[in-house]
């Protein structure tokens, strides 16, 4: 029987781009029909179906759908009983399949979705035919709710990732990289409440929560020159009223807040309530500050795992430039699929590393604790 710590790993790898070519067709019909129906945060009901369809006709899936949240799944498989039980390894692969208001799948989760797929049904085939002395878990997590709400923290909260070594995903951008950074994200809504009146005849008599707005956006502005440059402020007003004759009563600002580290996120945002609760006062409209959704942490790099991935993406032809496409094309092109399965098959051979080689679990472990404590972040209630 084969040791993990002998099986031939070229080969394996080689099985491993032959499957996804195999099933390219079918990956690319995946990310196509979920491309054509965008679903925003938490309604990917569509999406949800496509993914689970999938895996249940793949074979093999212990396949659970609405998991934690509606429009979330797990699929997971286990390898054959190996003849030593200790250290099992469990691995996952994110499936992200929401889209953005009026411009639909511009981020592309239609093909995080495809990779995720890809690289978990392509590894299974391949350790599926492997004997093994250590016990092999896989499990894929479709996780709702990227762009406004956070899903992923939900099933955080609801223990979704408990006892998984390492998650894989690949997200499109316009060049190849093991990382790219991506900031920490408080979302807020501001309301403002006045009075209404009419412009012309009595505006004297009214408040104008519209004036609220305009006020608070250009404090904002002015705010910037005192702020870190990597701390960042994007906000849109998103009602401002009705007519042009008529005093606004009600306006609306929401606002995204980002730091690098999760720590400054709330220095940011108590910097920023100044300026809201200014512009009430001098407008002498009533104002209301909620925060909507998770906060999204930043991301953490994990250097074991990044040079792991760029071993086998070089060995696949990706030379790591700013010439490099990544999967920056148009996420329903033909041309992203050669992008995105180059990124599947890279991303399914470091999870074979993980789980072929022990001696890195403890390595890229220490390195997400050293992350972490960098961060400031707090993990189980501690630093």
């Amino acid at each position: 029987m084969a040791s993990a710590n002998h099986i031939n790993l070229a080969e394996k790898k080689k099985k491993i781009s032959e499957t996804i070519e195999s099933i390219s067709e079918k990956l690319s019909s995946l990310s196509n029909a979920i491309w054509h129906c965008p679903e925003l945060a938490y309604n990917e009901k569509q999406a949800h179906d496509i993914l689970v369809d999938f895996f249940t006709s793949d074979g093999g899936w212990k396949v659970e759908q609405h998991y934690i949240l509606d429009t979330a799944f797990k699929a997971e498989w286990v390898s054959k009983v190996a003849s030593s039980q200790n250290n099992p390894i469990h691995v996952g692969f994110l499936c992200e399949y929401d889209a953005l208001p009026e411009i639909g799948h511009a981020c592309g989760h239609n093909l995080i979705a495809e990779v995720g797929a890809g690289t978990a049904v392509a590894l299974k085939a391949v350790l599926d035919k492997t004997e093994m002395d250590r016990q092999v878990k896989i499990t894929v997590l479709g996780t709702p709710a990227e762009e406004q709400g956070g899903g992923k923290a939900d099933m955080l909260q609801a223990n979704a990732f408990q006892g998984l070594d390492a998650v894989f995903m690949a997200h499109p951008t316009n060049t190849d990289a093991a990382y790219i950074p991506s900031l920490a994200l408080q979302i807020v809504k501001v309301k403002y409440f006045g009075k209404t009146a009419h412009g012309a005849a009595f505006p004297w008599t009214g408040k104008n929560a519209l004036d609220a707005s305009v006020i608070a956006y250009n404090s904002i502005a002015v705010l910037r020159q005192q702020l870190h440059p990597l701390w960042k402020i994007n906000g849109v007003i998103n009602h401002k009223g009705d007519k042009p004759n008529v005093i606004s009563a009600f306006s609306e600002i929401l606002v995204y807040l980002r730091t690098p580290q999760i720590k400054d996120l709330s220095v940011l945002y108590s910097k920023v309530e100044q300026c809201f609760k200014g512009a009430a006062q001098a407008t002498q409209c009533k104002v209301e500050v909620t925060t909507v959704g998770n906060i999204y942490y930043g991301l953490l790099r994990n250097r074991t795992l990044e040079a792991l991935y760029e071993e086998n993406a070089r060995n696949l032809g990706v030379t790591f430039t700013t010439d490099e496409r990544g999967l920056k094309s148009h996420s329903c092109s033909t041309e992203a699929q050669h992008y995105t399965l180059r990124a599947a098959k890279a991303l399914s051979m470091t999870a074979l590393d993980v789980i072929c080689r022990p001696e890195l679990v403890p390595l890229m472990k220490n390195d997400w604790e050293a992350a972490i404590r960098q961060s400031g972040m707090k993990v189980n209630g501690r630093l």
